[in-house]
């Protein structure tokens, strides 16, 4: 049996909550309606009586007692307006308040006494004994004393309503438990639809976003979810958006490293084939000159080995370094006076700019020296004959910077972030006719990374590419700021 979706979860929460919540209410309401109409009922019985009570007080002052009721109930019947014969009512003093009647479709009930109001009056003398009328006298029954001349005479008890058994007053209870139990299921549909709402229409983002995601699962890279409203839904949306594009992005990094690793390798491995082919068949002698080619077309293999290895390493963390204290001077200095020809055979003019003092950082020594030589040997190999590369070294309080900064060609506004990518190579200015495997700033970026700096790229004043490290500074104990 297929389980629930959030959709049919959701739908039968907001319902199941609903329904207790309606039912809760309608039983309270209930519960309270039937206090309070029992409440009211008891109520209209002691207006019942206090209409009572000057017929009987003019009764006792005709007959100067209360003998003339003693075993006739007829007679009390009629006093209090149960039976058709009973004296007249004599006029209320004008001072008195206007008695309170029922009105509406309860007067004609209690008027006719189907509620038996007056079967529950009780008549007692002074002594309060009884004389006649309700045979019980309860605790909590109501009671008027019956005053004549300032004399106690008697008095009149109504006893009070517990449950509804007459049958108008059931008919109507029951009505109002009709009225009830339609309002509950009119609330129960109302309900339903609202949840039927909410799990169809406010879920059908996240069911978009479910969809979305197995097809990503499932290599299509390229799917996307439509964004609507700002709410945790629609974040939700963007976020999914964004991991999309991250993933086909690295994926399309990846083919791209994959075409880019055969076409290296298979360039120096086809010059080695044809070279070994044509000694073999004697096309090529054995010259001194073919074996540094050879040579050469070795060295550059098993340099793209290395940097692809040491990459690879990098990315599981499994690339050593051995940290000690270094002062970067001489170690910029030596990497520069290694360039030196270089330079001068392309017509590169070199300049230094190295502070007197020690700058140290704590590094790895020939880790640091790649680093150096990638980035040094990038703006070497990069630049036109003719121009410029500077070097500056600097610290700051907790910095030390170092800038190479070289003449034209310059790179794109929008190449300048991808310059750390592993084989990229700007095709219009820095092609792969000048050398380079496209790995030597993606290495330099690693170990830089490593030694808890960093590597930016930036436009350069002289009109080329400036590269900045930065790397944390160490200072000695018992050091001033840095100036």
């Amino acid at each position: 049996m297929k389980r629930p979706g959030i959709t049919g979860k959701l739908f039968f929460a907001v319902l199941a909550t609903a329904t207790l919540v309606a039912v809760a209410v309608s039983a309270a309401a209930q519960w309270s309606f039937q206090r309070g109409f029992i409440g009211y009922l008891n109520a209209q019985a002691v207006l019942r009586m206090e209409a009572v009570m000057p017929r009987l007080a003019a009764a006792y002052a005709e007959h100067g007692s209360w003998d003339f009721l003693r075993h006739r109930p007829d007679s009390w019947f009629g006093l209090v307006g149960i039976g058709p014969a009973h004296p007249p009512v004599p006029p209320e003093p004008p001072d008195s308040p206007p008695a309170v009647r029922p009105s509406g479709p309860m007067a004609d009930m209690i008027a006719s006494d189907l509620l038996g109001a007056g079967r529950r009056l009780s008549l007692l003398d002074g002594e309060r004994q009884r004389v006649v009328g309700f045979p019980f006298i309860m605790a909590n029954s109501q009671q008027r004393e019956i005053v004549i001349d300032g004399r106690s005479v008697g008095w009149l008890a109504m006893a009070p309503i517990e449950t509804v058994t007459d049958a108008a007053a059931l008919t109507f209870f029951d009505r109002q438990l009709a009225a009830g139990a339609a309002a509950v299921a009119g609330a129960l549909l109302l309900a339903a639809a609202i949840a039927w709402w909410v799990a169809r229409v406010l879920l059908a983002p996240v069911r978009s976003v479910a969809e979305a995601t197995h097809r990503l699962a499932a290599g299509a890279y390229d799917t996307r979810v439509a964004l609507r409203g700002q709410d945790e839904v629609a974040q939700l949306a963007q976020d999914f958006n964004q991991l999309a594009l991250t993933l086909e992005r690295n994926e399309r990094m990846r083919r791209d490293f994959m075409a880019e690793v055969s076409h290296e390798l298979r360039t120096p491995l086809a010059v080695l084939r044809g070279e070994l082919e044509a000694l073999e068949d004697g096309v090529h002698a054995p010259t001194p000159e073919l074996l540094g080619r050879l040579q050469q077309q070795v060295a550059t293999l098993a340099q793209l080995v290395g940097d692809l290895h040491e990459l690879a390493l990098a990315d599981v963390g499994a690339l050593s370094y051995r940290r000690q204290h270094l002062d970067l001077v001489p170690l910029v200095r030596g990497e520069l006076d290694g360039l030196h020809a270089a330079a001068a055979e392309r017509g590169l003019q070199l300049q230094a700019l190295l502070p007197a003092t020690p700058v140290t950082v704590s590094g790895d020594e020939g880790r640091l020296r790649q680093l150096l030589l990638n980035l040094l040997g990038n703006s070497l190999r990069y630049t036109d004959a003719g121009g410029t590369l500077r070097v500056e070294l600097a610290q700051a309080e907790t910095e030390v910077v170092l800038d190479v900064q070289d003449s034209a060609p310059a790179v794109p506004d929008e190449l300048l972030p991808r310059l750390f990518e592993r084989f990229f190579r700007v095709d219009a200015s820095r092609a792969r006719a000048t050398g380079g495997s496209g790995l030597g700033l993606a290495i330099v970026r690693s170990i830089a990374e490593a030694h808890g700096g960093r590597v930016e790229a930036r436009h350069s004043p002289l009109g080329g590419l400036w590269l900045r490290l930065v790397l944390p500074r160490l200072r000695r104990v018992g050091e001033g700021p840095a100036t």
